[in-house]
């Protein structure tokens, strides 16, 4: 079964699922946020297609793996938005693969566009760990 690849340019925030081909521009280097779970490690990269760039968020033991120049396929990962722009982020469930150099336009053909979150965009609540609240009891 082949996975349906997107486009930089087509990717919106609270998706999740995403398959993307891309290459990375800038790496950065690993670091440690508090977050209201507690610690985690981070790492930013920029990456894009022949359609656009986009910021990638790498979390936990993917931070730090990338290089710049690589080309990678990202699998299973989620946007969110920040600042008005899309965000890409690979987590536990999100994987990366290193691909052939061939297969993707060279940095200086990729074009500066990023996608923009829709105006007012806010996420969803989640509720992960949280039981349904029952009635009022005495």
């Amino acid at each position: 079964m082949s996975r349906q690849m997107k486009k930089v340019m087509d990717l919106a925030p609270g998706s999740d699922g995403i398959n993307v081909r891309v290459r990375v521009l800038e790496a950065g280097e690993p670091r440690v946020v508090e977050t209201r779970s507690g610690s985690k490690t981070l790492s930013e990269a920029l990456v894009g297609d022949e359609t656009g760039r986009i910021g990638l968020t790498l979390w936990g033991d993917h931070a730090g793996k990338l290089r710049k120049g690589q080309v990678i396929e990202v699998q299973n990962a989620f946007t969110t938005a920040f600042r008005g722009k899309v965000q890409l982020n690979v987590g536990n469930r999100g994987s990366i693969q290193q691909l052939d150099d061939s297969s993707m336009v060279s940095a200086e053909e990729i074009p500066e566009e990023s996608p923009e979150a829709p105006e007012g965009w806010r996420p969803r609540r989640q509720g992960y760990g949280r039981r349904p609240r029952g009635g009022f009891r005495r």
